[in-house]
């Protein structure tokens, strides 16, 4: 989600891109903790690797993937307008994703603490940080939408928010509190049009 939301709305009726830049890529990869580890999944964390252009083609390669299959699990409730003129044909961004995801050699490792069940995680054995950030988000991104967490997954319904988001109770169409507020007067607006109101309007 993190990198989905990379693309979002400025607060003035356009659209931000944090990733449009590889000083915005470098920023935004020292705010994401523990997305790569020493020793794999199961290490300590370890820095991202310094973002070049071609790194940053290759982030914005996995997001672009990523949303399109993000329309797609939305669908037919309309996908984020952000995007929704450029997204790839679904068997483009799921080639584009499992190859991403592939670039990383893991080998799976079995522990068992005692008391405890087995458990198994995927132990990295790439040594190139630039080919393991790749892979670990669309990895991360394969997990998400093969998990129970797709069939939540929305597109927020307010004016101008291009955000994807997963929600958290029954009947939330939108992302966080400010669009809620911001979608309500719109439609009190659009009412009061529609009921010819105005400021001078007797009620």
């Amino acid at each position: 989600m993190e990198l989905v939301s990379t693309i979002r709305h400025d607060g003035d009726g356009g659209v931000l891109d944090d990733l449009a830049t590889v000083r915005g890529t470098n920023r935004w990869l020292q705010q994401q903790p523990g997305l790569l580890t020493t020793g794999g999944r199961t290490g300590a964390p370890a820095p991202p690797p310094v973002a070049d252009e071609e790194l940053r083609d290759a982030v914005v390669g996995v997001r672009r993937a990523v949303r399109s299959l993000f329309a797609r699990a939305v669908s037919p409730d309309p996908p984020s307008p952000a995007d929704a003129h450029r997204l790839l044909p679904v068997d483009e961004a799921l080639a584009l994703l499992n190859t991403a995801a592939a670039r990383e050699r893991v080998a799976p490792q079995l522990t068992w603490p005692a008391g405890e069940a087995p458990v198994s995680r995927l132990l990295s054995v790439e040594e190139d940080p630039r080919v393991r950030l790749i892979a670990t988000l669309a990895r991360d991104a394969v997990d998400f939408l093969s998990g129970p967490q797709r069939e939540r997954l929305r597109a927020c319904r307010a004016p101008r928010c291009v955000r994807y988001f997963v929600k958290s109770h029954g009947r939330q169409e939108w992302c966080k509190p400010s669009c809620g507020n911001r979608a309500r007067v719109a439609r009190h607006y659009e009412r009061s049009r529609a009921g010819g109101g105005g400021p001078g309007a007797s009620v």
